[in-house]
């Protein structure tokens, strides 16, 4: 499937709104995104136009979201970009909404404190699966090659030569 990732750097426009919904919790907010240039008449960094992106996230990226996020914070948002186009009371609108993927301050403008979020826990009847063993990698020297967990070889038999 074809589908257009953008990544979106402005700073938060609404409060976000979370839901709980049948197929699990959402969140969406406004993400005001300015443009700015140089003006080298006035030799300032000047604003350009503004737009605006509804910001949608879903399952546990909502509950972050809703838990990190506050009007005013700047935020890069990576998500799939969404071009909606309505008819409302005779009038044509145009909506740009990101399905968003990643959310993050952006620490280019301030510092941000990460914590991380507790696991869901696993359901009954679902076996876990075991940690695979990250910190050893293979053996690259023969010394390193633990034959104690090889299986046993026969013993050769001794011959005599008369």
């Amino acid at each position: 499937m074809n589908e257009m990732l953008v990544c979106a750097v402005g700073n938060v426009a609404t409060q976000p709104v979370y839901r709980e919904t049948p197929s699990g919790p959402t969140a969406r907010f406004r993400l005001a995104v300015t443009a700015r240039y140089l003006d080298r008449e006035k030799n300032a960094w000047t604003d350009g136009h503004t737009n605006f992106f509804t910001v949608w996230a879903r399952r546990s990226l909502a509950t972050n979201v809703a838990a990190s996020v506050a009007v005013g914070d700047p935020l890069v948002v990576q998500g799939r970009l969404k071009v909606r186009n309505e008819q409302r009371d005779g009038q044509s609108w145009l909506s740009a909404d990101l399905d968003a993927v990643a959310v993050g301050h952006d620490l280019s403008r301030g510092t941000s404190a990460f914590r991380r979020s507790s696991r869901p826990e696993i359901q009954s009847g679902a076996a876990p699966q075991p940690e695979p063993d990250w910190e050893t990698g293979p053996p690259t020297r023969p010394e390193e090659l633990d034959h104690s967990a090889a299986p046993p070889q026969p013993e050769a038999e001794a011959v005599s030569m008369t």
